[in-house]
């Protein structure tokens, strides 16, 4: 949702209006449901070690239940519109949440890597049809207001976020296991859905066929920007997905506490996010991806080779501090290249996004297995230089243009 904060070049900006913001009972349930998701969505990573140590999964296998998500998350994407077309915004709100929390029982519940995978790929496709229709409906119903509004739903689900991998530590820690913590998921369901059942879903007065926007040909520029996006969602999800078993496997710290570890990530990115909302009022956006860039440079290598867990966890949350700002300032820069195509180029976007999900993650797993997994780190430094060279040369592009 950052891509609402200013952008060089932006020409349809969002005003502050004279009316009052009001959170009423369906906004908080929006918030209520996106941190459910949230929560639930965050959970893969910091499990992923108790689940590959009883099943007996290489990092492969694990890395495919990323790319099944991430999957469900490209099929949300293709069929969400026209399943809300059909049956309405209650039932994909609804039916969406139950799915997800039936995928996240039915992972706990498996013990068969098919059925696993299988549950990761529900979660992602049923979860992000949740996620689509909350955004959309919080525009819908909140309209002068819908920066705010989705600002805040975005607040609550990275505060959920940070919250999974402590209780998935603390759950296997104390002797519940860490399928406690995806049980958790439902009762929060279970509670939201009593609270909240007679909350209607607002509906979209009409579906917009950009058919005009849509047949035109997207700038170069923001082709650039959309493989910066591919590799900076890309060193994000690496870090998230594979961070705890890197903690555990290179760093040598025991499953319950590098899965705790993992909250640090969590926690930086949400502080980092909220410094650069901030900033993103007065400074370009250009010149804060470099910062971004620049401070990810600084706390990866710290994560990769120190031999100290102390430094091992500075470095990864400095390097959350950074590249949690990669997605919000590479969307306002691409789409700051493509101001009269904003719906096409979001679209397309979002599906760099999904399949730098599905990708990467699992790529990573795939040089863990042949190699190590601390060797297995070093793409995603390459990837950063990749990210730094490519936005760099897309930035001066963009000045070109504006000077000629």
């Amino acid at each position: 949702m950052k891509f609402l904060f200013p952008f060089p070049g932006a020409k349809n900006m969002i005003l502050p209006s004279k009316t009052s913001f009001i959170r009423d009972r369906f906004t908080w349930l929006a918030y209520f449901m996106a941190a459910y998701f949230s929560y639930l969505q965050a959970a893969l990573g910091p499990l992923m070690p108790f689940l590959r140590d009883e099943l007996g999964i290489s990092y492969t296998v694990g890395g495919l239940h990323f790319s099944a998500f991430a999957l469900g998350m490209i099929l949300a994407g293709l069929i969400s519109a026209r399943m809300t077309q059909k049956w309405g915004r209650n039932f994909t709100f609804w039916g969406g949440a139950i799915g997800l929390s039936a995928g996240a029982l039915c992972l706990a519940l498996s013990h068969q890597v098919a059925l696993t995978i299988t549950s990761a790929l529900l979660m992602g496709l049923l979860g992000s049809i949740v996620s689509i229709t909350i955004q959309a409906a919080l525009c819908d119903h909140h309209r002068e207001h819908r920066a705010v509004a989705l600002t805040e739903v975005n607040v609550a689900a990275s505060v959920s976020a940070s919250l999974v991998p402590l209780f998935i530590g603390g759950f296997h820690r104390i002797g519940l296991g860490w399928r406690s913590a995806l049980f958790l998921g439902a009762i929060a369901l279970i509670l939201i859905g009593i609270r909240y059942r007679r909350v209607s879903i607002p509906t979209l007065e009409r579906y917009h066929a950009e058919v005009t926007a849509s047949s035109q040909t997207l700038p170069i520029t923001f082709w650039i920007y959309w493989v910066v996006m591919f590799l900076g969602v890309s060193i994000e999800y690496c870090i998230f997905f594979w961070g705890a078993d890197f903690l555990e496997t290179a760093v040598g710290l025991v499953k319950s506490d590098a899965a705790s570890a993992m909250s640090v990530f969590v926690l930086s990115g949400f502080a980092g996010r909220i410094v650069c909302s901030r900033l993103s009022r007065t400074i370009p956006s250009a010149t804060l991806l470099a910062s971004a860039i620049g401070i990810t440079f600084l706390g990866f290598p710290i994560l990769w080779l120190a031999s100290f867990a102390p430094r091992n966890i500075l470095g990864l949350l400095i390097a959350g501090l950074g590249v949690a700002n990669f997605y919000p300032l590479i969307l306002s820069l691409a789409l700051g290249t493509a101001e009269a195509q904003s719906d096409i180029a979001t679209a397309r976007l979002s599906v760099g996004t999904g399949m730098a999900i599905f990708l990467a993650p699992f790529i990573l797993g795939w040089i863990a297995d042949q190699f190590a997994l601390k060797q297995a780190f070093g793409l995603v430094i390459l990837m950063l230089a990749a990210v730094a060279a490519i936005s760099l040369f897309a930035n001066h592009l963009v000045q070109e243009s504006t000077r000629s």
